[in-house]
């Protein structure tokens, strides 16, 4: 791993090869970490302009941290509304509206700056695993990019073709009461973000189980980078296109390691404001929660990474040799090296309003806010 412009101005103070002292994740000297909340089983985050903080879970509902940006203590979750779903892990907000996504639909729920319950019902916009059938990833996740909602549908196995169910395995549009496929054959494309600096619609993926140790790397991509419908490949094709069936495959703009497993992702403001904003270093770079693999040993490790960006490329380029040469990391201490005793698992990031960063963890329920110094 190499250490980019956005540590630069600072000395490291990360260790990955033992659980972090105290419980807490370690974090580069110049900067704090803080728990700021609990919210058993906290998913993908959204911050609101006012700094109050949407959490989803794997539950059935979606909490809100109120004033969680604040100069001192953020205030008490509460649970901001119920869905007759789960799990509620996606959320995103946009406008006078917050999307959740469950296992079986995408929501959209009204909301007015400051408002801590839904002010009405959660109103379904799509449908998604049609079939009915729950089985393998049951988590969707939601962005709006360029003002349209887009949502991911993880496979319903590990490797299977084609999946039997149209909406597994894809990343849609939600538009019209109806979820429309721009990329398929992705099998859990469940860090969906959007780069609010460019427009752009990203996705962090897990791949497939059972290849040869250290593959498939996993991959994090500009989907607008490529012309609709977009196909990953997925299960026959992977990495550099290795496999067979690759004719037309999508090739990723950047790579993590196998197993590492994305689950959240966020680009950093290009001209951060507020109290706390990070080095001018940081700008425009995008953060992902790495979940850490489920099966080892060795046991990847979670923590947090930074990929160095110019608008929607990455500023090194894919290695197909070394997974390990575009991305830092930020925060980490997760693990033993190579065990199965860590400290949490981070799962949703989302930057506030003043600048911060928000990192959840769904193993401790943790919720922590990290700020300069």
């Amino acid at each position: 791993m190499r250490i980019f412009f956005c540590l630069a101005v600072t000395a490291l103070s990360l260790s990955s090869s033992a659980c972090a002292a105290g419980g807490m994740p370690s974090v580069p000297a110049g900067f704090s970490i803080q728990r700021v909340a609990t919210v058993a089983g906290a998913r993908e985050l959204a911050l609101a302009p006012n700094g109050d903080l949407f959490v989803g879970t794997i539950g059935s509902d979606v909490y809100i941290v109120p004033h969680a940006d604040a100069s001192g203590a953020a205030g008490m979750p509460r649970i901001f509304s119920h869905l007759e779903d789960s799990p509620a892990a996606g959320v995103a907000l946009s406008g006078d509206s917050l999307y959740v996504g469950t296992q079986f639909a995408v929501w959209q729920i009204p909301y007015k700056r400051g408002d801590l319950r839904a002010r009405a019902a959660p109103q379904k916009l799509a449908s998604v695993r049609t079939s009915g059938v729950s089985s393998d990833h049951v988590t969707t996740s939601v962005a709006v990019a360029k003002g349209i909602l887009y949502a991911s549908v993880g496979s319903s196995c590990n490797a299977c073709s084609p999946d039997l169910d149209q909406t597994r395995a894809t990343i849609g549009r939600i538009s019209g009461g109806t979820y429309s496929v721009i990329a398929r054959n992705i099998r859990n494309a469940i860090a969906l973000t959007a780069n609010e600096n460019t427009g752009a619609l990203w996705l962090g993926n897990a791949g497939q189980d059972e290849l040869p140790a250290g593959h498939p790397y996993e991959i994090f991509d500009d989907v607008f980078a490529h012309s609709p419908p977009v196909n990953y490949g997925w299960p026959s094709c992977y990495e550099n296109h290795k496999g067979s069936n690759c004719n037309g495959v999508a090739v990723p703009r950047a790579v993590l390691p196998a197993y590492a497993t994305p689950i959240g992702a966020v680009f950093y403001p290009q001209h951060p404001h507020g109290r706390y904003a990070f080095p001018w270093r940081c700008a425009g770079e995008a953060f992902i929660t790495l979940h850490g693999s489920w099966h080892g040993p060795p046991f990847v490790a979670p923590q947090v990474v930074f990929v160095a960006m110019h608008g929607d490329s990455p500023l090194t380029a894919v290695s197909w040799n070394d997974p390990d040469k575009q991305w830092s990391e930020f925060a980490g201490g997760y693990q033993a090296d190579g065990s199965s005793r860590r400290i949490g698992r981070p799962t949703g990031v989302a930057v506030g309003p003043e600048g911060d960063l928000f990192v959840a963890d769904d193993d401790t329920g943790a919720i922590y806010r990290i700020r300069p110094k």
